[in-house]
């Protein structure tokens, strides 16, 4: 049971490198263009406070064998980091602030967590009061593409829904949801078996709608308070789906 603890462990980290490197290609956008254009700098601050959490929580003082899943969040939280920082330097005043607000309550939260943990818990507890906190962030980052479902749903195209973010969604909450069976943490298993579940249902969603297109309707985009950091990828192709629009219109 260690091997294969450690096999799942190997893979989660794996499936969620990609994940975390996922809106890359949005933020290599957004470098070219020197804009954030309409794009939130809040789904990287909620990824980052779920990673540093995460990361807390599988330290062996907090709790035991769980040192891969420090691994892959310790390693989001530094890319998460980036991705605000860039945000932040090429965002408006206005969202500037909203960026930096929402990355100060990130840093407080945390803050409180491990100020808590270390001086006023200990043993089982610090571990119980740890991993609540990190589940549920978890289910929020697994739960941010229920826009984006909805979206696919209501124009019968998963024109906005990229197969293999969804099936690395999938592979990432399988392999997390059995390493925690498998260490019997059921912080690790619940959030994970709900991101599972999720990634399951945007992979039938895909099949069922993925030979289908849209109808001549105007197009509709999930809202920036709805599009979480899995949600990103899409927004950007729906920016530049009415940016194309735009300029055929101009011609």
């Amino acid at each position: 049971m260690d091997i294969a603890h450690f096999i799942f462990g190997i893979l989660g980290d794996a499936s969620g490198l990609f994940l975390f490197l996922a809106p890359i290609v949005t933020f290599k956008r957004i470098i070219t263009n020197k804009s954030t254009e309409k794009f939130s700098g809040i789904p990287y601050n909620m990824t980052l406070l779920n990673c540093l959490l995460s990361a807390w929580y599988g330290l062996p003082f907090v709790s035991p064998h769980n040192i891969l899943v420090t691994v892959i969040n310790g390693t989001g939280a530094l890319i998460e980091i980036i991705y605000v920082l860039i945000f932040l330097l090429y965002a408006p005043k206005k969202e500037k602030a909203k960026t930096l607000g929402f990355f100060s309550f990130v840093v407080a939260v945390f803050s409180a967590v491990v100020f808590i943990s270390l001086f006023a818990l200990h043993g089982n507890s610090r571990k119980i009061f740890c991993g609540f906190a990190a589940a549920v962030f978890s289910i929020i980052m697994y739960g941010s593409p229920l826009s984006i479902m909805r979206l696919v749903i209501r124009t019968k195209s998963v024109e906005f829904m990229p197969f293999l973010l969804s099936l690395f969604v999938f592979i990432c909450g399988t392999s997390w949801f059995i390493f925690g069976l498998l260490g019997r943490d059921p912080f690790l298993a619940v959030p994970n078996g709900v991101g599972s579940a999720l990634g399951a249902v945007q992979l039938i969603l895909y099949f069922i709608y993925r030979d289908k297109k849209s109808g001549p309707k105007k197009p509709t985009t999930p809202t920036q308070e709805e599009s979480l950091e899995m949600g990103t990828a899409k927004n950007e192709a729906i920016q530049s789906n009415n940016n194309n629009k735009n300029n055929n219109g101009t011609q």
